[in-house]
């Protein structure tokens, strides 16, 4: 099973290959707001957008001095 991000990423690196084999200019842009209920939109910009949500589980904090790591 693949994990919830998996379509993010292809959508990601296959836009990211069209606008480098492009031969003129392009942007990408990518804005991800906090939802309610754990999940996360994502909307990828490249001329069309893309929207996914995705869930998440927000990183908790074991003790204030060590780091926090986010997937």
């Amino acid at each position: 099973m693949l994990p919830p991000k998996a379509p993010v990423k292809t959508c990601l690196i296959n836009l990211l290959d069209e606008l480098i084999d492009h031969d003129g200019f392009g942007s990408l842009k990518v804005d991800i707001r906090l939802l309610r209920r754990g999940q996360k939109e994502i909307i990828i910009d490249c001329g069309k957008q893309y929207r996914f949500v995705v869930d998440f589980q927000p990183a908790v904090l074991e003790n204030k001095n060590s780091p926090v790591t986010v997937d």
